[in-house]
């Protein structure tokens, strides 16, 4: 069974699939893609169904990361199949805890920038949305800090789980 796991925004247009699509290429860099399985989600259904920001796309394409990507709405039935659900910010953060069923669903929500030794106290990626194009790198730049932690921790508890 592959280690599954989930980054949530508030639309699921800029932050989360910017860090599926970073992630997703990190885990088969490493080998792992068959390992782990990559998704993203928002915590609203405003965007359901539309495709990412085009600044999103446009900053991702740059940077030499594929774009493809729909939006939807995280489900919280989806906590049982998902070994790790990474919230951008600490609002997603709350709102996922309350949408999870057990205390160890809830235990499985993180904060992306958790994983990044450089980030300090403020571990919320800003929203870009609102704000031109140097949002969107800024987002990527802390979405590619995060993602080397991330993909350590997720390298471990994919051997743990082999053994």
């Amino acid at each position: 069974m592959r280690f599954s796991v989930c980054f949530v925004c508030t639309g699921n247009i800029c932050r989360s699939p910017m860090a599926e699509s970073v992630f997703r290429a990190r885990v088969e860099d490493a080998g792992l893609d068959g390992a782990v399985a990559v998704h993203s989600a928002g915590t609203g259904g405003w965007h359901e169904g539309d495709g990412a920001d085009p600044r999103a796309v446009s900053v991702l394409r740059e940077n030499g990361y594929p774009s493809g990507h729909t939006a939807r709405r995280f489900q919280p039935s989806w906590f049982s199949r998902l070994d790790l659900v990474i919230a951008l910010d600490q609002g997603h953060l709350r709102e996922l805890r309350r949408l999870a069923p057990t205390a160890a669903d809830a235990a499985k929500v993180r904060l992306l920038r958790s994983y990044d030794p450089a980030a300090g106290d403020d571990l919320d990626v800003p929203d870009p949305y609102y704000g031109g194009a140097d949002g969107f790198e800024e987002c990527l730049d802390m979405v590619e800090a995060a993602s080397e932690g991330l993909l350590a921790a997720v390298r471990d508890a994919v051997e743990e789980k082999a053994a």
